[in-house]
């Protein structure tokens, strides 16, 4: 056992037992939605897992510590607390050392869930290549760890701010699997469509589930993309996604927001130009990313 991880009852238990278990990560506690808001989907989405078999295990840097699943109080001290750094890989050995809280992002829970060895992640989109990458070098630390930690992220693809093409021809070079859940396209985090084709489609659980036992029994290294659409009912308008965005950029680009400032300054925007629609459509994503997590996890554990 790893002297950094600290595991809730309910995690420790279910380890104990052998049950399926999801991580989840903890930025979109801290840095994606207000409180209460936060803390409440936060719960919702942890008894969804449940409801589908699998447990929960939100993951958080608290007081030195990895903690792998979050008691009740954790959760509401931590979705309250102001000033939380934004945990990935190069910020793990920093934030542990001098005890402060940390969220982490897909990267840093992708090493702690592996550290755990839990296999199946679920958050809302991952990170990629930024518009404009090809002067700015502005690539998310999550395609790296994709390419490189033996954890599966269910999310709805990658967030519409970014390059998708790029992000996917950075996937491809890295040899990191892209599977649609239901789907032919990659999702574009608020809507189901975004042009660009992957490789693999699975209709069903057990084929991700045994597309990434393979995958680990050959001993080939690194994560998978589970990419599953927003529910239809859920899905923002594509014309207004893409010309809110276009609009954002702009806004970054003449107040000089660069760098890992970028994602949140745009996130924001798009939320105050969709009048709050943006918040509604990226927790349904998240649920609908639960479901369909804790399910890959029952079948991925049944072996």
């Amino acid at each position: 056992m790893n002297q950094y991880l600290s595991y809730s009852e309910e995690v420790k238990q279910a380890m104990e037992a052998g049950k399926p278990i999801v991580a989840l990560e903890s930025t979109i506690i801290s840095h994606g939605m207000p409180y209460p808001q936060n803390v409440q989907t936060a719960r919702e989405v942890e008894q969804i897992v449940r409801d589908n078999g699998a447990v929960p295990a939100t993951i958080a840097l608290i007081d030195g510590m990895i903690k792998i699943g979050l008691s009740d109080e954790e959760l509401e001290m931590f979705g309250n607390s102001k000033n939380v750094a934004k945990a990935s890989r190069r910020d793990l050995g920093y934030l542990l050392a001098t005890k402060q809280l940390g969220a982490t992002t897909v990267a840093a829970t992708m090493i702690c869930a592996d550290l755990a060895g839990i296999r199946i992640f679920v958050t809302g989109g991952i990170g990629g290549v930024h518009r404009g990458a090809e002067t700015t070098m502005d690539i998310s630390a999550d395609l790296e760890e994709l390419a490189q930690t033996n954890v599966a992220v269910v999310c709805a693809g990658a967030k519409s701010i970014l390059d998708i093409g790029l992000t996917l021809e950075y996937l491809e070079t890295k040899g990191v699997p892209v599977i649609g859940y239901e789907t032919d396209e990659l999702p574009a985090f608020y809507t189901r469509k975004s042009g660009f084709p992957i490789n693999f489609r699975a209709d069903d659980e057990k084929t991700v589930a045994d597309t990434l036992r393979v995958k680990w029994d050959l001993g080939l290294q690194g994560g998978a993309v589970i990419a599953n659409p927003i529910p239809a009912q859920d899905e923002l308008e594509p014309e207004l996604i893409d010309s809110i965005i276009a609009k954002a950029l702009k806004e970054a680009e003449a107040n000089g927001v660069k760098g890992k400032d970028t994602t949140p300054f745009l996130l924001a925007k798009v939320k105050e130009l969709t009048e709050g629609k943006s918040l509604v459509a990226n927790i349904a994503l998240v649920k609908n990313n639960a479901v369909v997590g804790a399910k890959i996890a029952v079948a991925f554990n049944q072996g």
